[in-house]
């Protein structure tokens, strides 16, 4: 069975961030609050061949190619009942990855293109395609051709990108996929519903598709529209389900970058590519990524009523595994252009750590995730941050804004540091310098949110009810 991602997805073309970066990011949300995961390196391989994959969640298997890229990566730790999940990460070229988003098809084109039990499940989709492929279009076209070998045996959403371009890939059914390229100057949002609308055929820059698509839809009657190849219309769905859980998170996050546009939560046919009113930035991401709706009646700390509190899905959860940012920038050295911004234990209350891909190593605290609460392991210590923050949250809630905010001015000025520092150093030296650079960054964000914690800790006990003050000696 596969895991089932709820996730949510933004993506940012270069031309719409503020600092020409491309940026993909995503919220890996599991359908149980706990699913511990680990923070790793996979190894480069070279000339090793008859190396196999098998997955845990079905019967599908695979040779992989004798080479392959380092790519840091995010599995689970119970890997064998759930599934590897490697799941985002950036390979040596500077290719940026991010999958295990569930995308659901209709019935009426799964009728003829059922789903592949045994095919290409999610846990493996990044292990197969990330160390093998050399830029963003590139990983469209050879993940199409493990789709159109192996099949899939479930919907999903998938992202690449590199300097220049940025893609979104949706497998709808056993075989069938179109993909968007992202407009430079655009952004673009969904999460867990078929989000490409118009397709056009004549654009193979701009889009990308299975072979023989048109045909499928042609014959079976699939199209509903009287004009045009609406991607969402053919493939997608319009449920109750979709109103209430997906598309009010598109809808948030177009309120947020295009105020001005009046849309409905419900709507189902929001776009799902937009220019923006402002140049937009990482903190604009990270923000939206944890967001639960602020200043809106749906918020469900607000004022609403308590149907409005609770009538629309939140973006970031309880159940957001890890959240992350994979950045791509054109203005340094491409040695050391490419950062993965993490966030482990939940984007709502805790940080988005930089962390530059060219390495060789991840700290401790991440790459040793245990599967029982402990104090050591990332995961675990800011799932616990998080929850403290949320159990005091009109007390707490500024006191870790402050905290965040103070962190993001950190990550600003360290990342600068660190690319300056590096410079004259190249080769296997630089990779082990941003290692360790990387290290020193997780040892300071974990010394900021002890802090934190001390600080709520004390504060927790002073809101104690357990109190009755009538003598300072009794």
């Amino acid at each position: 069975m596969s895991k089932l991602s709820a996730c949510t997805t933004i993506l940012v073309g270069k031309k719409a961030s503020i600092d020409g970066s491309t940026m993909i990011a995503r919220n890996d949300d599991t359908f149980r609050p706990i699913t511990p995961q680990r923070f790793i390196i996979e190894p480069a391989v070279k000339g090793e061949k008859g190396r196999k994959i098998k997955s845990w969640l079905n019967k599908f298997q695979m040779e992989l190619p004798e080479n392959a890229q380092r790519v840091p990566a995010v599995p689970n730790v119970d890997y064998k009942t759930q599934g590897y999940y490697d799941e985002s990460g950036i390979n040596e070229e500077n290719v940026a990855m991010s999958c295990t988003e569930s995308t659901y098809g209709n019935e009426r084109t799964l009728a003829f293109d059922p789903l592949v039990k045994d095919g290409l499940d999610e846990d493996c989709m990044q292990t197969v395609v990330l160390p093998y492929i050399h830029s963003a279009r590139d990983g469209v076209q050879y993940l199409g051709k493990l789709i159109a070998k192996y099949g899939s045996p479930a919907g999903n959403s998938v992202l690449f990108s590199d300097k220049d371009e940025v893609w979104y890939m949706e497998i709808v059914t056993g075989h069938h996929w179109v993909a968007q390229r992202i407009p430079d100057d655009c952004y673009a949002a969904t999460g867990n519903r078929v989000a490409i609308q118009q397709v056009d055929f004549n654009d193979p820059d701009n889009f990308m598709w299975s072979e023989g698509i048109q045909e499928f839809v042609e014959e079976h009657d699939l199209n509903p529209d009287h004009e045009g190849w609406n991607f969402r219309h053919i493939f997608g769905t319009y449920t109750e389900q979709d109103r209430h859980y997906n598309t009010s998170r598109q809808w948030y996050i177009q309120k947020y970058f295009n105020p001005d546009i009046e849309q409905d939560p419900e709507d189902g046919d929001i776009p799902f590519i937009r220019r923006a009113n402002k140049k937009i930035t990482r903190e604009d991401i990270e923000y939206l990524l944890g967001s639960h709706y602020q200043d809106t009646p749906y918020d469900p700390y607000g004022k609403g009523t308590e149907e409005e509190k609770h009538r629309y899905r939140p973006i970031g959860l309880n159940r957001t595994q890890n959240s992350h940012i994979l950045q791509i920038r054109s203005d340094v050295p491409e040695d050391r252009a490419a950062i993965m911004w993490l966030c482990i234990g939940g984007p709502t209350f805790s940080p988005y750590v930089p962390f530059f891909t060219n390495m060789n190593d991840t700290d401790p605290t991440y790459k040793n995730t245990k599967m029982k609460w402990n104090n050591r392991d990332a995961w675990w210590y800011y799932k616990s941050l998080s929850a403290l923050v949320e159990s005091h949250y009109p007390q707490f809630v500024q006191l870790d804004i402050t905290y965040l905010t103070d962190l993001n001015r950190y990550y600003r000025g360290r990342v600068e540091e660190i690319i300056k520092d590096s410079e004259g150093l190249s080769g296997e030296e630089l990779t082990n310098y941003l290692t360790k650079e990387n290290q020193k960054t997780v040892k300071y964000t974990r010394q900021e949110s002890d802090k934190l914690m001390g600080q709520m800790f004390t504060d927790s006990i002073n809101m104690s009810k357990l109190t009755f003050n009538m003598d300072e000696n009794l």
